[in-house]
């Protein structure tokens, strides 16, 4: 029987597949492949992105940059790094509420600058630290306490070791995602010693400071387990775990926040932030993270009615000059006195209004680990944050901010009055 016209091109294709096998094979994948993406492309995509996220910190050297932000990238950009840190900071903080509870292991050890150090700062610095290594052994860290007093203290150490040993998430996923237990003392040593990083403006940096604030928490005042990402020098990732702050974003800051907030109902914040992707807050907990809120500054309508934070050590912040400088702008409020950078987190979410910590000395040169996670946060939560120079915070010079000299914080509209006022009290205009 004669073909057909319309049969030849069928044959003469049915024979080019039987002629060449593999052509069945290969369209075979592209017709898989497009029912896969017309029919479910709305979450296969995102979840490639967030898979791409969570692998990539383990295999990429820390001199490298990974992340270039566009709106198809904004929701997944440093995933994997923010919910680590939080839940990292998050199992760090039940360690110095532990701490805090227990008789006898409050006690303070005194470091070369004669400030206080605690069992708590040790051992959060070391569950933190395994929480890195774990997630992003590439990473560099720059953190506050060395293991160099433990290892000529063995009461110290085993009171430590104890403590970390048993402080785990009550979430056995949330606890897997931060690589488990630490092995042993030795160990533990080691992971406290690895935040020896000089910092710089190349690569990676994850800077901590275990307990910030450690007056504030010795008192059972404000104090944070502050934890960020820096790359090529700018801030990243930020997190604050407050644990004696209210959880509530609209409770208003009150005169004795700075002593005897332990241990009541509705009291633990975790503050964070990503570059580019706004502030968020969510309750402390023991296990998964609990669900999050954005944050945004309060808008100040009049600067009579506005409220400063500042330090409650004299030696952190010029308090008299921050009176006169709070004269010149007409606030009449008291200011608001606490510890750490609880004041950040604050500010950040409307219950302060203005954070000023003015120079005490010339020479003093403030810790990156003091100010990268707040900086983020209330940069993202819609304020501005300079030196009193009106100079942005520079955290890639090393281990300090030897460029900058003090600190103002304030929502972006109200900065520049701010910083007049600043600079007219302080004689820098």
């Amino acid at each position: 029987m004669p073909v057909g016209k319309s049969e030849g091109p069928l044959r003469s294709r049915a024979n080019l597949f039987r002629t060449h096998p593999s052509l069945t094979i290969i369209l075979s994948l592209l017709i898989l492949i497009l029912a896969i993406f017309t029919s479910a492309s709305t979450s296969v995509i995102p979840r490639l992105g967030l898979l791409f996220g969570h692998l990539t910190p383990r295999h990429t050297p820390a001199t490298t940059t990974r992340h270039v932000t566009t709106a198809a990238t904004m929701t997944t950009i440093y995933a994997a790094e923010l919910e680590v840190a939080q839940l990292a900071v998050q199992r760090a903080a039940q360690l110095t509420k532990r701490v805090f509870r227990e008789k006898g292991t409050k006690g303070a050890v005194a470091k070369d600058d004669a400030s206080p150090v605690t069992v708590g700062d040790f051992g959060a610095q070391a569950l933190i630290i395994a929480a890195l290594r774990a997630r992003f052994p590439h990473d560099a860290i720059v953190a506050e306490e060395e293991a160099a007093p433990l290892r000529t203290d063995a009461a110290l150490r085993e009171r430590i070791w104890r403590l970390v040993r048993e402080t785990r998430l009550d979430d056995v996923a949330a606890e897997g995602l931060l690589g488990g237990a630490v092995a042993d003392v030795e160990d533990m040593l080691a992971l406290i010693d690895r935040g020896k990083s000089e910092g710089g403006r190349r690569g990676r940096v994850w800077t901590i400071d275990p307990i910030d604030g450690t007056k504030g928490f010795l008192r059972g005042g404000q104090y944070a387990v502050a934890l960020a990402l820096l790359e090529n020098g700018d801030v990243k990732v930020g997190v604050l775990g407050c644990p004696n702050l209210p959880v509530d974003d609209a409770a208003p800051l009150t005169a004795d926040i700075g002593a005897n907030q332990t241990d009541e109902e509705g009291r633990g914040v975790i503050f964070s932030a990503v570059i580019g992707q706004g502030a968020w807050s969510r309750p402390l907990g023991t296990g998964a993270l609990a669900e999050g809120k954005r944050i945004s500054m309060k808008p100040i309508t009049e600067m009579s009615s506005a409220s400063f934070c500042e330090s409650v050590e004299a030696g952190h912040s010029n308090q008299s000059e921050a009176a006169q400088i709070a004269q010149k702008l007409g606030i009449t409020k008291p200011s608001v006195r606490m510890d750490s950078q609880a004041k950040y987190g604050s500010i950040a979410r409307g219950a302060g209004d203005i954070y000023l910590r003015l120079p005490t000395s010339k020479t003093y040169q403030e810790k990156i680990w003091d100010h990268a996670a707040g900086d983020l946060i209330v940069r993202e939560a819609g304020g501005q944050v300079t030196d009193t120079k009106g100079q942005r915070l520079d955290f890639g010079v090393g281990r300090t901010l030897a460029t900058n000299s003090g600190v103002v914080a304030a929502p972006a509209a109200v900065h520049g009055q701010v910083l007049e006022a600043v600079q007219e009290v302080l004689g820098l205009k």
